[in-house]
């Protein structure tokens, strides 16, 4: 579905264009097209490719989807790909983002998202001057505005930590914290796939062998690349943390396992004893002194008493019990 084409020259907006008139605007200097689809069909991609003479390979990535962030150049262009985040039912469902780049256009398609790049366009229109640095401007302003989005999600993702944290040391709750945890541990596994390939795509664009169409505006990659520098070191900083969360539940499940085992173990021990006792008492042998004695049978029940209270304080203060 197309969402906008417009021409702009020199900075300045020009018109909002048909695909048709495409390749008019492209032949005119100072002048470059701005063209954004969502959820592309086929014919649409296929009359893309015409129009701007795409690379075969960048247009079959496109409309394949489901592709790593990468940076590829073919000749004069560029084609990157970006991952759109989005939270659904507590997941982040990735989307993505493909920019094919020349020296007078610019194609975004975005796949299986509901982001939309409006702002970021008004952006561009605000910025004149530095919307004459062409088409490698509005690349950088896509990229910078989809780096953004990624810091609302690992500021989300550290609460989310944080109310488990405040959780583990609460009693029964282990099973309950691991499986929380494990769930985080996917969600944060996928931002990193989403963040580190493009902290490669931001460098190369920042570097100095990087391509003539973004020559112009190499710092403000360097801006994005040390924004993607810091979310890299953030998701790295929850992942420890959480297989270290998930260390202790671990250990705080085989404590509580142990405190049951006490438990056990000392009513054991108190029933063992009685049971010992009785026992003796219970052989039937014709010379038992305590089987003619009077205070024989009370004397046996205050004995095994005695012994299982004695055990019982005993477990109590050394907290078995």
């Amino acid at each position: 579905m197309l969402i906008n084409c417009v021409a702009y020259e020199n900075g300045m907006r020009l018109a909002d264009i048909t695909v048709e008139e495409i390749s008019d605007y492209l032949e005119r200097l100072e002048c470059f097209v701005w063209v954004a689809l969502q959820d592309a069909t086929p014919e649409e991609l296929d009359k893309m490719k015409e129009e701007f003479n795409l690379h075969e390979l960048a247009v079959e990535d496109a409309r394949h989807g489901h592709q790593r962030p990468k940076l590829e150049e073919y000749g004069e262009s560029l084609f990157v790909v970006m991952h759109l985040l989005e939270s659904n039912q507590g997941e982040n469902n990735p989307g993505e983002l493909n920019v094919f780049v020349g020296p007078n256009y610019v194609l975004s398609v975005r796949n299986r998202s509901q982001q939309h790049f409006l702002e970021v366009r008004e952006r561009c229109e605000r910025e004149q001057y530095l919307l004459k640095e062409g088409s490698g401007f509005v690349l950088y302003a896509l990229m910078d505005a989809v780096v953004d989005r990624y810091f609302p999600i690992i500021d989300q993702l550290e609460s989310e930590l944080e109310e488990i944290e405040e959780q583990i040391f609460t009693k029964g709750a282990a099973r309950s914290n691991i499986e929380q945890l494990y769930g985080l541990k996917r969600k944060i596994m996928v931002l990193k796939h989403a963040v580190a390939p493009l902290m490669e795509v931001a460098g190369k664009l920042s570097g100095s062998r990087g391509s003539a169409v973004c020559s112009n505006i190499r710092d403000y990659f360097r801006d994005v690349y040390d924004h993607l520098l810091r979310i890299d070191a953030s998701i790295d900083t929850v992942r420890d943390t959480i297989s270290t969360a998930i260390q202790v539940n671990l250990s705080m499940g085989a404590i509580e396992n142990n405190e049951v085992s006490k438990r056990l173990a000392a009513w054991a021990g108190i029933f063992a004893v009685a049971t010992a006792l009785a026992g003796i008492w219970g052989m039937n042998f014709e010379r038992m002194p305590e089987l003619e004695w009077e205070y024989g049978y009370p004397l046996a029940l205050l004995t095994i008493c005695s012994a299982c209270l004695f055990l019982y304080f005993r477990f109590k203060r050394i907290g078995w019990l």
